[in-house]
Protein backbone atom coordinates (compact mmCIF):
# COMPACT_ATOMS: atom_id res chain seq x y z
CA UNK A 1 0.00 0.00 0.00
CA UNK A 2 2.84 2.33 0.90
CA UNK A 3 4.46 1.69 -2.50
CA UNK A 4 1.21 2.50 -4.29
CA UNK A 5 0.83 5.75 -2.32
CA UNK A 6 4.42 6.71 -3.09
CA UNK A 7 3.89 6.06 -6.79
CA UNK A 8 0.68 8.09 -6.70
CA UNK A 9 2.44 10.98 -5.00
CA UNK A 10 5.20 10.91 -7.58
CA UNK A 11 2.67 10.78 -10.41
CA UNK A 12 0.76 13.74 -8.99
CA UNK A 13 3.95 15.73 -8.55
CA UNK A 14 5.00 15.05 -12.13
CA UNK A 15 1.55 16.00 -13.38
CA UNK A 16 1.72 19.25 -11.45
CA UNK A 17 5.11 20.06 -12.96
CA UNK A 18 3.83 19.22 -16.43
CA UNK A 19 1.07 21.78 -16.05
CA UNK A 20 3.37 24.41 -14.56
CA UNK A 21 1.79 24.21 -11.09
CA UNK A 22 4.18 24.37 -8.17
CA UNK A 23 3.43 23.53 -4.56
CA UNK A 24 3.67 26.48 -2.21
CA UNK A 25 4.94 26.73 1.31
CA UNK A 26 5.87 29.72 3.41
CA UNK A 27 9.65 30.09 3.86
CA UNK A 28 10.95 29.14 7.30
CA UNK A 29 13.23 32.19 7.30
CA UNK A 30 13.54 35.37 5.18
CA UNK A 31 14.77 34.68 1.65
CA UNK A 32 16.76 36.51 -1.01
CA UNK A 33 14.90 37.06 -4.26
CA UNK A 34 16.80 37.60 -7.50
CA UNK A 35 14.99 39.90 -9.91
CA UNK A 36 16.06 40.41 -13.53
CA UNK A 37 14.85 43.45 -15.46
CA UNK A 38 14.96 43.37 -19.26
CA UNK A 39 12.61 46.33 -19.80
CA UNK A 40 13.98 49.18 -17.70
CA UNK A 41 11.03 48.53 -15.43
CA UNK A 42 12.96 49.00 -12.20
CA UNK A 43 12.89 52.74 -12.87
CA UNK A 44 9.15 52.44 -12.23
CA UNK A 45 8.90 49.71 -9.61
CA UNK A 46 12.04 49.50 -7.48
CA UNK A 47 10.64 51.79 -4.77
CA UNK A 48 7.52 49.61 -4.57
CA UNK A 49 9.64 46.44 -4.41
CA UNK A 50 11.69 47.94 -1.59
CA UNK A 51 8.45 48.83 0.21
CA UNK A 52 7.44 45.15 0.09
CA UNK A 53 10.73 44.12 1.72
CA UNK A 54 10.29 46.76 4.42
CA UNK A 55 6.74 45.64 5.15
CA UNK A 56 7.52 41.90 5.02
CA UNK A 57 10.81 41.34 6.88
CA UNK A 58 9.81 37.77 7.79
CA UNK A 59 9.52 36.85 4.10
CA UNK A 60 12.27 38.79 2.30
CA UNK A 61 15.75 39.57 3.61
CA UNK A 62 17.11 41.01 0.38
CA UNK A 63 16.41 41.71 -3.28
CA UNK A 64 19.17 41.49 -5.85
CA UNK A 65 18.53 43.38 -9.06
CA UNK A 66 20.15 42.60 -12.41
CA UNK A 67 19.54 44.20 -15.78
CA UNK A 68 20.16 42.53 -19.13
CA UNK A 69 18.66 42.62 -22.61
CA UNK A 70 15.49 40.86 -23.70
CA UNK A 71 17.16 38.82 -26.49
CA UNK A 72 19.83 37.46 -24.11
CA UNK A 73 17.56 36.24 -21.32
CA UNK A 74 15.61 33.27 -22.82
CA UNK A 75 18.72 31.24 -23.72
CA UNK A 76 20.21 31.90 -20.28
CA UNK A 77 17.02 30.75 -18.55
CA UNK A 78 16.68 27.69 -20.76
CA UNK A 79 20.21 26.61 -19.84
CA UNK A 80 19.49 27.11 -16.12
CA UNK A 81 16.29 25.07 -16.35
CA UNK A 82 18.02 22.28 -18.26
CA UNK A 83 20.68 22.13 -15.54
CA UNK A 84 18.06 22.23 -12.77
CA UNK A 85 19.61 25.37 -11.22
CA UNK A 86 17.33 28.36 -11.67
CA UNK A 87 18.63 31.34 -9.72
CA UNK A 88 16.32 33.96 -11.24
CA UNK A 89 13.08 34.33 -9.27
CA UNK A 90 11.21 37.09 -11.08
CA UNK A 91 11.58 38.71 -14.50
CA UNK A 92 10.33 42.19 -15.32
CA UNK A 93 9.83 42.27 -19.07
CA UNK A 94 8.15 43.96 -21.99
CA UNK A 95 6.27 42.07 -24.66
CA UNK A 96 9.59 41.02 -26.26
CA UNK A 97 11.02 38.56 -23.69
CA UNK A 98 7.46 37.69 -22.61
CA UNK A 99 6.80 36.43 -26.12
CA UNK A 100 10.11 34.59 -26.43
CA UNK A 101 9.55 32.92 -23.05
CA UNK A 102 6.04 31.84 -23.99
CA UNK A 103 7.34 30.35 -27.23
CA UNK A 104 9.99 28.38 -25.31
CA UNK A 105 7.73 27.45 -22.36
CA UNK A 106 9.92 29.22 -19.76
CA UNK A 107 7.29 30.79 -17.46
CA UNK A 108 5.23 29.41 -14.57
CA UNK A 109 1.55 29.24 -15.48
CA UNK A 110 -0.42 31.41 -13.05
CA UNK A 111 -4.02 30.83 -14.12
CA UNK A 112 -6.03 28.95 -13.13
CA UNK A 113 -3.36 27.22 -11.01
CA UNK A 114 -2.60 30.20 -8.77
CA UNK A 115 -5.83 32.17 -9.26
CA UNK A 116 -6.59 32.24 -5.52
CA UNK A 117 -3.46 34.30 -4.93
CA UNK A 118 -4.77 37.00 -7.27
CA UNK A 119 -8.38 37.40 -6.19
CA UNK A 120 -9.80 40.64 -7.58
CA UNK A 121 -6.70 41.52 -9.61
CA UNK A 122 -8.27 41.10 -13.05
CA UNK A 123 -11.17 43.39 -12.15
CA UNK A 124 -8.77 46.06 -10.92
CA UNK A 125 -7.04 46.58 -14.27
CA UNK A 126 -7.72 49.55 -16.53
CA UNK A 127 -9.66 48.28 -19.61
CA UNK A 128 -6.71 48.74 -21.99
CA UNK A 129 -4.29 47.13 -19.52
CA UNK A 130 -6.71 44.22 -19.09
CA UNK A 131 -6.52 43.62 -22.84
CA UNK A 132 -2.71 43.64 -22.62
CA UNK A 133 -3.00 41.03 -19.89
CA UNK A 134 -4.37 38.57 -22.45
CA UNK A 135 -0.98 38.60 -24.21
CA UNK A 136 0.54 36.89 -21.16
CA UNK A 137 -1.55 33.80 -21.94
CA UNK A 138 -2.03 33.14 -18.19
CA UNK A 139 1.76 33.09 -17.58
CA UNK A 140 2.33 36.55 -16.11
CA UNK A 141 0.77 39.76 -14.84
CA UNK A 142 0.80 43.25 -16.31
CA UNK A 143 2.50 45.58 -13.82
CA UNK A 144 2.69 48.85 -15.79
CA UNK A 145 0.87 50.20 -18.87
CA UNK A 146 1.56 52.77 -21.58
CA UNK A 147 -0.45 53.76 -24.68
CA UNK A 148 2.95 53.91 -26.44
CA UNK A 149 3.13 55.08 -30.07
CA UNK A 150 4.54 55.22 -32.70
CA UNK A 151 5.41 58.92 -32.62
CA UNK A 152 8.00 60.99 -34.49
CA UNK A 153 10.46 62.82 -32.23
CA UNK A 154 12.64 65.51 -33.75
CA UNK A 155 15.06 68.35 -33.17
CA UNK A 156 13.10 71.52 -34.06
CA UNK A 157 16.30 73.44 -34.76
CA UNK A 158 17.20 70.99 -37.54
CA UNK A 159 13.78 69.81 -38.75
CA UNK A 160 11.44 72.66 -39.63
CA UNK A 161 8.66 70.53 -41.16
CA UNK A 162 8.52 67.14 -39.40
CA UNK A 163 7.27 64.13 -41.39
CA UNK A 164 3.80 62.94 -40.39
CA UNK A 165 3.33 60.04 -42.83
CA UNK A 166 5.54 57.04 -43.63
CA UNK A 167 6.09 58.43 -47.15
CA UNK A 168 7.23 61.79 -45.76
CA UNK A 169 9.54 60.03 -43.27
CA UNK A 170 11.12 57.99 -46.07
CA UNK A 171 11.57 61.05 -48.28
CA UNK A 172 13.13 63.00 -45.40
CA UNK A 173 15.46 60.11 -44.55
CA UNK A 174 16.69 59.83 -48.14
CA UNK A 175 17.22 63.59 -48.32
CA UNK A 176 19.08 63.50 -44.98
CA UNK A 177 20.98 60.19 -44.90
CA UNK A 178 22.12 58.85 -41.52
CA UNK A 179 20.08 61.47 -39.62
CA UNK A 180 17.22 59.07 -38.77
CA UNK A 181 17.85 56.43 -36.11
CA UNK A 182 15.92 53.69 -34.35
CA UNK A 183 17.03 50.60 -32.43
CA UNK A 184 16.72 46.85 -32.94
CA UNK A 185 13.00 46.04 -32.40
CA UNK A 186 13.72 42.86 -30.39
CA UNK A 187 15.16 45.03 -27.61
CA UNK A 188 13.47 48.42 -28.04
CA UNK A 189 9.93 49.46 -27.16
CA UNK A 190 9.84 52.44 -29.56
CA UNK A 191 11.29 50.37 -32.41
CA UNK A 192 8.90 47.47 -32.07
CA UNK A 193 5.98 49.90 -31.67
CA UNK A 194 7.04 51.57 -34.93
CA UNK A 195 7.36 48.18 -36.62
CA UNK A 196 3.92 47.03 -35.41
CA UNK A 197 2.31 50.41 -36.16
CA UNK A 198 3.40 50.50 -39.80
CA UNK A 199 0.92 47.87 -41.10
CA UNK A 200 -1.95 50.10 -39.91
CA UNK A 201 -0.41 53.23 -41.45
CA UNK A 202 0.41 51.53 -44.75
CA UNK A 203 -2.87 49.65 -45.10
CA UNK A 204 -1.28 46.22 -45.07
CA UNK A 205 -3.39 43.09 -45.60
CA UNK A 206 -3.23 41.79 -42.02
CA UNK A 207 -1.55 43.86 -39.26
CA UNK A 208 -1.56 40.76 -37.02
CA UNK A 209 0.37 38.53 -39.45
CA UNK A 210 3.93 39.75 -40.04
CA UNK A 211 4.82 36.86 -42.34
CA UNK A 212 1.88 36.75 -44.75
CA UNK A 213 0.18 40.10 -44.12
CA UNK A 214 2.96 42.71 -44.04
CA UNK A 215 4.13 42.97 -47.66
CA UNK A 216 3.99 46.78 -47.65
CA UNK A 217 5.62 47.04 -44.24
CA UNK A 218 8.64 44.89 -45.10
CA UNK A 219 9.13 46.67 -48.41
CA UNK A 220 8.99 50.01 -46.59
CA UNK A 221 11.37 48.99 -43.79
CA UNK A 222 13.92 47.71 -46.32
CA UNK A 223 13.65 50.94 -48.32
CA UNK A 224 14.11 52.98 -45.14
CA UNK A 225 17.17 50.87 -44.34
CA UNK A 226 19.01 52.47 -47.26
CA UNK A 227 19.37 55.81 -45.44
CA UNK A 228 19.99 54.55 -41.87
CA UNK A 229 23.60 54.18 -40.80
CA UNK A 230 23.12 51.49 -38.15
CA UNK A 231 20.72 50.16 -35.49
CA UNK A 232 21.73 50.37 -31.81
CA UNK A 233 20.80 47.40 -29.65
CA UNK A 234 18.93 49.54 -27.10
CA UNK A 235 16.77 52.66 -27.01
CA UNK A 236 19.02 54.48 -24.53
CA UNK A 237 21.78 54.65 -27.15
CA UNK A 238 19.31 56.12 -29.64
CA UNK A 239 18.31 58.89 -27.26
CA UNK A 240 21.94 59.67 -26.48
CA UNK A 241 22.73 60.20 -30.16
CA UNK A 242 19.56 62.23 -30.67
CA UNK A 243 20.38 64.43 -27.69
CA UNK A 244 24.00 64.92 -28.72
CA UNK A 245 22.93 66.10 -32.16
CA UNK A 246 24.35 63.35 -34.37
CA UNK A 247 20.77 62.36 -35.35
CA UNK A 248 17.79 64.62 -35.97
CA UNK A 249 14.77 62.27 -35.91
CA UNK A 250 13.82 59.06 -34.18
CA UNK A 251 10.66 57.03 -33.62
CA UNK A 252 9.44 57.18 -30.06
CA UNK A 253 6.54 56.64 -27.70
CA UNK A 254 5.08 58.63 -24.82
CA UNK A 255 7.46 57.54 -22.07
CA UNK A 256 10.61 57.57 -24.18
CA UNK A 257 9.71 61.11 -25.21
CA UNK A 258 9.16 62.46 -21.70
CA UNK A 259 11.77 60.69 -19.57
CA UNK A 260 14.97 61.43 -21.55
CA UNK A 261 14.01 65.11 -21.53
CA UNK A 262 13.43 64.99 -17.76
CA UNK A 263 16.88 63.42 -17.34
CA UNK A 264 18.56 65.92 -19.64
CA UNK A 265 19.64 63.28 -22.16
CA UNK A 266 17.46 64.94 -24.80
CA UNK A 267 16.93 68.73 -24.81
CA UNK A 268 13.68 69.91 -23.28
CA UNK A 269 12.62 71.73 -26.47
CA UNK A 270 12.62 68.62 -28.71
CA UNK A 271 9.16 67.95 -30.12
CA UNK A 272 6.94 65.04 -31.14
CA UNK A 273 4.18 64.64 -33.73
CA UNK A 274 1.82 61.74 -34.37
CA UNK A 275 1.50 60.07 -37.73
CA UNK A 276 -1.64 61.18 -39.57
CA UNK A 277 -4.37 58.58 -39.11
CA UNK A 278 -2.20 56.49 -36.81
CA UNK A 279 -3.23 53.57 -34.62
CA UNK A 280 -1.74 53.50 -31.12
CA UNK A 281 0.05 50.22 -30.46
CA UNK A 282 -0.24 49.88 -26.70
CA UNK A 283 2.54 48.54 -24.50
CA UNK A 284 2.95 47.01 -21.06
CA UNK A 285 5.52 45.56 -18.71
CA UNK A 286 4.93 42.16 -17.11
CA UNK A 287 5.97 40.20 -14.05
CA UNK A 288 6.78 36.58 -14.93
CA UNK A 289 8.23 33.74 -12.86
CA UNK A 290 10.67 31.31 -14.50
CA UNK A 291 9.89 27.63 -14.14
CA UNK A 292 12.11 25.92 -11.58
CA UNK A 293 11.98 28.44 -8.74
CA UNK A 294 11.86 26.85 -5.24
CA UNK A 295 8.35 26.41 -3.87
CA UNK A 296 8.92 28.66 -0.85
CA UNK A 297 10.11 31.38 -3.23
CA UNK A 298 6.92 30.94 -5.24
CA UNK A 299 4.88 31.54 -2.10
CA UNK A 300 6.54 34.94 -1.63
CA UNK A 301 6.54 35.82 -5.32
CA UNK A 302 2.79 35.42 -5.64
CA UNK A 303 2.26 37.66 -2.61
CA UNK A 304 4.75 40.20 -3.98
CA UNK A 305 3.06 40.33 -7.39
CA UNK A 306 -0.33 41.07 -5.85
CA UNK A 307 1.26 43.75 -3.64
CA UNK A 308 2.72 45.45 -6.72
CA UNK A 309 -0.78 45.93 -8.13
CA UNK A 310 -2.14 47.81 -5.12
CA UNK A 311 -2.97 51.48 -5.88
CA UNK A 312 -0.34 52.84 -3.49
CA UNK A 313 2.42 50.89 -5.27
CA UNK A 314 1.02 51.63 -8.72
CA UNK A 315 1.15 55.37 -7.99
CA UNK A 316 4.95 55.09 -7.79
CA UNK A 317 5.05 53.94 -11.44
CA UNK A 318 4.32 57.43 -12.75
CA UNK A 319 8.07 57.85 -12.11
CA UNK A 320 9.54 60.65 -14.25
CA UNK A 321 7.38 59.76 -17.23
CA UNK A 322 9.49 56.77 -18.36
CA UNK A 323 6.46 54.58 -19.12
CA UNK A 324 3.84 57.34 -19.28
CA UNK A 325 1.46 57.22 -17.63
CA UNK A 326 2.52 53.97 -15.88
CA UNK A 327 -0.26 52.62 -13.64
CA UNK A 328 -2.06 49.53 -14.93
CA UNK A 329 -4.94 49.58 -12.43
CA UNK A 330 -7.94 51.84 -11.93
CA UNK A 331 -8.26 54.76 -9.54
CA UNK A 332 -4.62 55.85 -9.42
CA UNK A 333 -4.67 59.55 -10.35
CA UNK A 334 -1.39 61.43 -10.76
CA UNK A 335 -2.18 63.23 -7.51
CA UNK A 336 -1.30 59.95 -5.74
CA UNK A 337 2.18 59.94 -7.28
CA UNK A 338 5.27 61.16 -5.40
CA UNK A 339 5.67 64.94 -5.62
CA UNK A 340 8.82 64.58 -7.72
CA UNK A 341 6.82 62.64 -10.31
CA UNK A 342 4.05 65.23 -10.32
CA UNK A 343 6.56 68.05 -10.79
CA UNK A 344 8.40 66.27 -13.63
CA UNK A 345 5.21 65.51 -15.54
CA UNK A 346 3.93 69.04 -15.07
CA UNK A 347 7.13 70.48 -16.56
CA UNK A 348 7.98 67.91 -19.25
CA UNK A 349 4.64 66.25 -20.08
CA UNK A 350 2.66 67.17 -23.17
CA UNK A 351 -1.00 68.25 -22.82
CA UNK A 352 -1.61 67.22 -26.44
CA UNK A 353 -1.16 63.56 -25.49
CA UNK A 354 -4.65 63.46 -23.99
CA UNK A 355 -6.07 64.75 -27.28
CA UNK A 356 -4.12 62.29 -29.42
CA UNK A 357 -4.97 59.35 -27.16
CA UNK A 358 -8.65 60.13 -27.60
CA UNK A 359 -8.38 60.95 -31.31
CA UNK A 360 -6.70 57.80 -32.65
CA UNK A 361 -7.74 54.14 -32.27
CA UNK A 362 -5.78 51.71 -30.10
CA UNK A 363 -4.55 48.18 -30.92
CA UNK A 364 -2.81 45.40 -29.06
CA UNK A 365 0.73 44.40 -30.00
CA UNK A 366 1.27 41.14 -31.82
CA UNK A 367 0.70 37.87 -29.99
CA UNK A 368 3.76 35.96 -28.81
CA UNK A 369 4.43 33.74 -31.83
CA UNK A 370 3.99 36.37 -34.56
CA UNK A 371 5.98 38.88 -32.51
CA UNK A 372 8.92 36.50 -32.33
CA UNK A 373 8.54 35.84 -36.07
CA UNK A 374 8.55 39.59 -36.80
CA UNK A 375 11.71 40.12 -34.74
CA UNK A 376 13.41 37.20 -36.44
CA UNK A 377 12.50 38.44 -39.92
CA UNK A 378 13.69 41.99 -39.13
CA UNK A 379 16.97 40.66 -37.70
CA UNK A 380 17.63 38.45 -40.72
CA UNK A 381 16.45 40.67 -43.56
CA UNK A 382 16.97 44.23 -42.29
CA UNK A 383 19.29 44.55 -39.33
CA UNK A 384 21.74 41.72 -39.93
CA UNK A 385 24.53 43.90 -41.33
CA UNK A 386 23.79 47.09 -39.44
CA UNK A 387 22.98 46.20 -35.82
CA UNK A 388 25.62 47.11 -33.27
Amino acid sequence: MKTVNTKLAVALALAALAYGAVAQKMPTSPITLNIVDVAGNLALTQDALDAYKTQNPKLVSKFTFTQTTAPELPAKLKAMQAAGRVDIDLVLTGTDALAAGLEQNLWVKLFPEQAKAFSGVMDSYLPAARKMQDLAQDHGLVVTFMPAGPLVEYNPDKVKTPPTTPAELLAWCKANPNKLIYARPANSGPARTFLMGLPYLLGDKDPKDPIKGWDKTWAYIKDLNSCIEYYPTRTGAVMKELGEGSRDITLTMTGWDINPRVLGIVPKNFKVVPFKGMTWVNDAHYMVIPKGVPDDHLYVLLDLMKFMLQPAQQAVTYDKGYFYPGPAVKNVPVTMAPQASQDALKEFGRPEYDQWLAEFPHALPLDAKPMVEAFRKWDQEVGTQKTK
